[in-house]
């Protein structure tokens, strides 16, 4: 049986599990329904501060350990010490790293997460210094010493060759999943708003979108603005922002909520919008529209390699991500343009297909086998 070792630190904060915690979530969720995996693999769980309460987690298929010092509670300390080390001594055969870099210490088989994100965050993002030299660091020690690396597309692919010039076969593609979803008829449930979704890096344009909207919502009286999310600019500024547009707007237009914790409610929401937007200048998948493509609504995105391979031709598309007025035009098309959004709500039932936490889980666990 072959010893798998996952980072689950990203797990123990519910509201924190965007990107990769949603993904280790559900890798987790697919092993823990596969009888086949469990006969191939052993999932050791390493955890930071405690175990989430999770039904799934309580099964005893999973070998989970916290690992912590007495009155010391360092992420540092866990990552690049305590983890390596006990993994070491677990004689894990593959360990999985799935936030993006490798720990110097570990030197058994790894399998890493990395994105051109992460490149694009120390080298041009605004996060602060301490985390940009972090990624700047490790992320590039994951591109030389990972004995994999897993991306989530192939223009994700691409750019992880250029940038870092890792070698084309030792990086392998997993595209994430969404739910699945009953068949429904999309123009039934559709609301009057425009959505957003996501944690808001200046990168994902969240600003540029509020702005874009304001500029059109005269002509679109009942229209509203939805977004959920946290503000990740630094210093942050969407809640000033929010506050001012509903001033000059003269009623509460857009609505900002940090974070729901009924995925029924977010589904509804994602389910009843008028037009999902995500601008974003860096991403490698971005799930949040390949979530809300899932329920029929029409995307927003940039004009870019990676929003092509995803939905080909069956989304808006935004060259100029820094236009305000080019955006605003754009959502308008999105809102009235009634041909292209009955071939986006067509075409989505063909393309979401492709996207499964269970195909997912299948090339993960087909790499573990064969490294």
């Amino acid at each position: 049986m072959i010893r798998v070792g996952v980072e689950c630190e990203n797990l123990e904060d519910a509201k924190s599990r965007w990107g990769v915690g949603h993904l280790v979530l559900n890798l987790l969720k697919e092993y823990a329904a596969n009888q086949e995996y469990q006969k191939k693999f052993k999932l050791y769980l390493y955890f930071k501060s405690g175990i989430p309460s999770d039904d799934f987690l309580q099964n005893p298929i999973f070998v989970k350990k916290v690992l912590k010092l007495p009155f010391v509670n360092s992420f540092n300390i866990f990552y690049h010490i305590l983890m390596p080390l006990r993994a070491m001594l677990d004689k894990i055969d593959i360990m999985f790293f799935p936030s993006y870099n490798l720990p110097p210490l570990y030197f058994g088989k790894a399998i890493v997460m990395l994105t051109n994100d992460v490149h694009y965050e120390y080298t041009s993002g605004t996060l602060p210094f301490k985390y940009k030299l972090a990624y700047r660091l490790f992320s590039n020690w994951a591109a030389k010493k990972a004995t994999k690396i897993l991306t989530p597309s192939e223009a994700a692919k691409k750019e992880l060759v250029r940038l870092y010039g890792i070698a084309a076969d030792r990086i392998f593609v997993a595209k994430l999943g969404v739910s699945p979803k009953e068949t429904m008829d999309y123009e039934l449930w559709t609301m009057d708003y425009l959505l957003y979704i996501g944690q808001m890096f200046p990168r994902r344009r969240a600003v540029e979108s509020l702005r874009a909207f304001k500029k059109i919502a005269p002509d679109f009286p009942n229209l509203k603005f939805i977004l959920v999310g946290k503000d990740k600019y630094n210093p942050p500024i969407i809640a000033e922002l929010v506050k001012k547009i509903n001033e000059e707007l003269g009623e509460e237009r857009v609505i900002r909520r940090e974070y729901i914790e009924s995925d029924a409610e977010v589904a509804d929401l994602y389910r009843n919008a008028k037009v999902f937007i995500y601008i974003s200048s860096s991403e490698a998948f971005g799930l949040p529209p390949v979530e809300a493509a899932s329920y029929g609504v029409p995307l927003v995105v940039k004009d870019c390699e990676l929003n092509h391979e995803l939905f080909g031709k069956a989304a808006f598309f935004v060259k100029n991500e820094h236009s305000v007025d080019e955006i605003a035009a754009v959502i308008r098309d999105g809102l009235t343009n009634a041909g292209q959004r009955a071939v986006c709500a067509e075409k989505y039932k063909t393309l979401i297909s492709k996207f499964s936490w269970h195909n997912f889980a299948e090339i993960f666990f087909k790499e573990c086998e064969n490294i």
